[in-house]
């Protein structure tokens, strides 16, 4: 799919994506979304291939950034300025923050993880649909978003993580079918 460039786009290709990463949890068995990943680390490439170990893993990486998008968002229109990123992380160094999101839940079920990012998936789209077209995909109209739209941001948060956790568990389950 292409990258939304417009509300409207937004709103629908995040919600088809969610809905599509919902379809293929409620497909997998008890044991494939509890199971553990054993992909070949030798031919896949990102770091988030070794990072998450499971369906709980991911899910968990998508809650956490969408949670940093409603904080950043929240705080800066009330007037606090605050980076995306959580503090003490920079775009070179949020690898290490993707890891720490892991580990802060690392006790948590699979379950807790699912509710959590269903809650916050409700919580984002609304906040999305908050904004005009032109705030989300206009460039420079919240000095606090920098030289991006903040629509980008959204489109992260949702869209393309959906699609990147949607490739992920499809390859899982494949194998463990």
């Amino acid at each position: 799919m292409a990258r939304p460039t417009t509300k409207e786009d937004l709103i629908e290709t995040a919600s088809t994506n969610y809905d599509k990463l919902i379809e293929l949890l409620d497909s997998m068995t008890a044991e494939q979304l509890t199971g553990t990943f054993s992909f070949d680390l030798e031919k896949e490439k990102g770091e988030h291939w070794k990072r998450d170990r499971n369906i709980h893993d991911v899910l968990i990486h998508l809650y956490e950034w969408q949670q940093m998008l409603l904080d950043w968002v929240d705080s800066n229109l009330n007037g606090e300025s605050r980076q995306f990123l959580k503090e003490g992380y920079n775009w070179r160094t949020y690898g290490a923050m993707n890891v720490e999101f892991v580990e802060k839940h690392k006790d948590s079920s699979y379950d807790e993880a699912l509710s959590l990012l269903k809650e916050s998936h409700v919580k984002v789209m609304k906040l999305a649909e908050q904004f005009s077209n032109d705030e989300l995909f206009a460039k420079k109209v919240f000095p606090w978003v920098g030289s991006s739209a903040l629509g980008s941001y959204f489109v992260s948060a949702t869209t393309s993580h959906y699609e990147w956790a949607l490739k992920k568990i499809r390859k899982y389950k494949k194998m463990t079918t």
